[in-house]
């Protein structure tokens, strides 16, 4: 395929099929097209708008150069991932801390996260925050997959799981604006997570996440985007959903109030620093009541869902109490931190 060719056919609105997708990142991704036509066609595609075609293809070949976490579930484990795409307003780190209890949940399977993340342009990522609460985010593959063992979770830094990206990176944060690895970064688990759950910060992101996850082969997930723009299941008001089961996609909506739960304003979940967002969490985590411990209990429910770990909401949000109020889940992040640190 000819790079400059494909750039001038999506500046004339035209979009690629899924094996031209397919073959455009491939080389894109081994450093076969120059950093600047990189650029063009990133802003090409994010001026367009991507299609289900393109995003999944893309999506095919970043799997395909991922540096993989050595770890196989057993049959009575299930491995989730519960990574967003960034972008939206920005509130403490909902989703890290969701991954934490849904972890320590006390429940019919064992409940293993492997949290695909980053820095955000913003400085206050996953990656960030997990560093600030004390976890080597840094960890190699093989003692993530002891974190996973041994807390049930573990930090996949997306830097250190997509050497391919080096050829695109730079242009990325160059371009300062989301591109098409924003949206697609979610669905290249280097665990191979077959169960997932996954915030976006675009409306039109939520049906189409949902058919790459579904042509993907995704076991069960969920992609959620809150009618107020935040990139979670939210507090606020209602959320948009599409469900993922084995290749099917049905769209609904979750209404907080329907769970028992107060609605609340963003400003109640934003805060200033990374410092104060790894405090929320803690404070979430010792069970600290009001609307950061009810959105985080939320997210923490869907997790358990889409892990199958509880048959709906209601049992998902009683777990996730249970694993705050019991302690376990401020007890695993004691031992996830510990064991990133473990250098043997």
């Amino acid at each position: 395929m000819d790079p400059v060719a494909c750039l001038q056919s999506l500046i004339d609105g035209q979009s690629l099929t899924e094996h031209e997708a397919e073959r455009l990142f491939g080389a894109m991704l081994v450093g076969e097209i120059d950093e600047r036509l990189i650029a063009g066609l990133l802003a090409a595609l994010a001026a367009k708008g991507p299609t289900v075609d393109e995003l999944t293809g893309a999506a095919r070949v970043m799997r395909a150069h991922v540096t993989p976490v050595p770890y196989e579930p057993s049959a009575d484990e299930r491995l989730i991932d519960t990574c967003g795409t960034g972008g939206a307003p920005k509130t403490f780190n909902i989703s890290t801390a969701a991954a934490l209890i849904a972890a320590s949940a006390d429940a019919p399977v064992r409940v293993l996260v492997a949290k695909h993340g980053n820095r955000s342009r913003t400085g206050r990522g996953s990656a960030e925050v997990l560093a600030a609460l004390g976890v080597q985010v840094d960890a190699p593959p093989e003692v993530q997959a002891e974190c996973l063992q041994d807390a049930g979770v573990c930090f996949c830094f997306a830097i250190h799981h997509h050497p391919a990206m080096r050829y695109a990176g730079a242009v990325r944060r160059a371009l300062g604006v989301p591109t098409l690895f924003n949206a697609i970064g979610p669905l290249t688990n280097p665990a191979a997570a077959s169960r997932q759950l996954i915030g976006v910060y675009a409306p039109e992101l939520v049906g189409q996440l949902a058919e790459c996850l579904a042509r993907l082969g995704a076991e069960r997930a969920m992609v959620v985007r809150g009618h107020d723009g935040l990139d979670e299941i939210t507090t606020t008001t209602t959320t948009a959903v599409a469900h993922v089961t084995v290749g099917r996609v049905e769209p609904g909506t979750i209404d907080p109030a329907g769970l028992g739960l107060a609605r609340c304003s963003i400003a109640d979940l934003q805060v200033a620093s990374i410092e104060e967002g790894a405090a929320v969490i803690r404070s979430v985590l010792a069970g600290e009541a009001g609307p950061r411990r009810d959105i985080t209990l939320l997210n923490s429910a869907a997790a358990l869902f889409v892990a199958g770990a509880a048959q709906s909401m209601d049992e998902g949000l009683a777990m996730a109490a249970g694993a705050v109020d019991s302690g376990r889940a401020a007890r695993t992040l004691e031992t996830l931190a510990r064991v990133s640190h473990d250098v043997r």
